[in-house]
């Protein structure tokens, strides 16, 4: 899952990003609140990690901006007061759950999973694509049936083709989403990891699911409808 996270304590945010990586979450970070905010109004995620005391923007006037303009996405509250005024404001604004510091970064990915499931439904945390498919919260795949193993990595370089089928990414867009940090351009790890998941899945599905775009990047090819 696409995961926003907004934190200022940079012990506190690199602990938990890298936590949060370990369990193949893609993570955006922010350490302040405003360039935060900007990002949540721009972009498609699955929940958000929300600091209440930042810099810039507070978690509270986020979470009041982001319900105003109607965007819906699962926010956790973060914060290390644990006064029941602090909690009972954030959840009648509209946060789906609340988690004080210090916390387990284990209770925390349960608690995304929770929000998640709970706002979005079990429809739509399934991804079916022809013979192909992905379960993004058992991280279970299938092809024609059959149970296809995926790394990690694999498993989010798959899922974020098969979100928009047809749709061609370019190599740099999947290093950024699905590694979730700069690379080289000029690197190979996309080329080899769709290499891999080819190995796994044509052979089950009779043809070649991801399609190279020649000197562009790849789609995950759409079905007929």
């Amino acid at each position: 899952m696409h995961i926003l996270y907004i934190e200022d304590e940079a012990k506190i945010a690199d602990f938990v990003r890298a936590g949060l990586k370990e369990q193949g979450f893609v993570v955006d970070y922010y350490d302040n609140g405003n360039d935060g905010y900007a990002c949540a109004l721009d972009n498609e995620y699955d929940a958000i990690v929300l600091d209440i005391m930042i810099p810039g923007k507070d978690g509270i006037s986020i979470l009041k901006s982001l319900r105003r303009a109607n965007r819906n996405v699962p926010v956790i509250l973060l914060t290390a007061r644990n006064e029941l005024d602090d909690r009972l404001e954030g959840l009648n604004l509209g946060a789906d759950d609340y988690l004080t510091k210090p916390f387990f970064v284990e209770e925390l990915v349960a608690r995304i999973h929770a929000v998640v499931r709970r706002t979005s439904g079990d429809r739509q945390n399934l991804l079916c694509v022809g013979p192909m498919k992905l379960d993004r919260l058992t991280r279970a795949v299938t092809c024609n049936e059959q149970a296809v193993e995926l790394t990690t990595r694999e498993f989010n370089l798959l899922e974020y083709l098969m979100r928009s089928p047809g749709r061609v990414f370019t190599r740099t867009q999947i290093l950024e989403h699905v590694w979730g940090y700069d690379f080289n351009p000029n690197t190979n790890l996309v080329d080899v990891c769709v290499q891999r998941i080819r190995k796994k899945i044509d052979p089950i599905g009779k043809t070649s699911w991801i399609e190279s775009v020649r000197g562009v990047g790849y789609r995950f090819r759409q079905t007929e409808s």
